[in-house]
């Protein structure tokens, strides 16, 4: 039996933490195989709105007609392939969208590699598709700044859909689910700077501490200290990455002193923040230099579809 929780929100402390960004890439007709998943670090949602293409995900995936107006979702970056076929036109519309790296953000390790689903069995996303395709055949001038609103606004009614519908058996989705479980999570997520600690955790879920951490083991895949110190360091690398003092970020994410998460950072990563943060723009300067003109959001190939006027 499916769970709703109207007074526990839970997936606003997760999306405080990770900023959700869409980009346009793509609206209107798509006349040849277009590559999608090969740079950047984003995943890709595409809207097919009439007419069919086929559909190649992975290096040596197989073929997959999709025949009828569907929503694709690639949570993380991977290679795929898009290619109109038959009579009717193939009308498309593929957002870019960024919710941080797969490594920090456990709603993106949580998420199947690609949710696929008929227009027509996502009803209750029904008014952000049909403004998206508005938009998409008008044309009107800034309708690039709303399909791109309008996108974000549709992914979080999507992981909504994901969560309500446990499209996953084990994991984040299960847990967000999960009538105990959601109460600790939602805590956890909104304020990872508190002392958490597993009584604290089994008091909030109302079980016993012996009892939470053998459900919270079976429904999460984790047990509960790990999943903490997962979501704390996940974080603290997003902080870090955007400039935030060493000092801070401990602090942010539940250490009493720097020295204290430079110890737990490098249990967990095997290198110290301050090395982190210098592989990291050591790789980031490697990624320009290999490609100058790579944007963040950069998704296609050479083969992508051209956009529409």
């Amino acid at each position: 039996m499916l769970t709703n929780h109207p007074k526990i929100d839970r997936l606003s402390g997760l999306l405080q933490r990770f900023v959700l960004r869409a980009q346009t890439l793509h609206t209107g007709p798509l006349r040849a195989l277009a590559s999608y998943g090969h740079q950047g670090q984003g995943g890709c949602l595409h809207l097919l709105l009439r007419g069919s293409v086929v559909l190649r995900h992975g290096e040596h995936g197989a073929l997959q007609p999709i025949t009828e107006p569907s929503l694709l979702y690639f949570p993380r970056a991977q290679p795929h392939w898009l290619e109109p076929q038959g009579p009717v036109p193939a009308e498309l519309i593929s957002v870019a969208v960024d919710l941080g790296s797969c490594d920090d953000n456990p709603l993106l390790r949580a998420l199947p590699a690609v949710l696929l689903h008929p227009l027509a069995q996502l009803p209750q996303l029904a008014p952000a598709l049909d403004l998206m395709s508005a938009e998409s055949a008008a044309a009107r001038c800034g309708h690039g700044a709303v399909l791109d609103r309008v996108a974000e606004a549709l992914v979080i009614q999507l992981l909504r859909f994901a969560i309500e519908q446990r499209l996953v058996d084990s994991g984040l989705l299960c847990g967000l689910s999960d009538p105990r479980l959601v109460r600790v999570l939602a805590a956890v997520h909104a304020a990872p700077d508190q002392p958490w600690t597993l009584p604290r955790m089994a008091s909030l879920a109302h079980m016993s501490r012996a009892r939470f951490a053998e459900h919270f083991a079976r429904v999460m895949g984790e047990p509960p200290g790990d999943y903490l110190t997962g979501w704390r360091m996940g974080l603290a690398r997003t902080l870090l990455a955007q400039g935030m003092p060493l000092k801070r970020v401990a602090s942010e994410v539940g250490y009493a002193s720097g020295s204290a998460f430079t110890r737990a950072f490098s249990r967990r990563t095997g290198c110290s923040p301050t090395q982190w943060i210098h592989h990291r723009a050591a790789r980031s300067t490697e990624a320009s230099t290999a490609n100058p003109a790579l944007a963040p959001f950069s998704l296609y190939s050479s083969l992508a579809p051209e956009h529409s006027a």
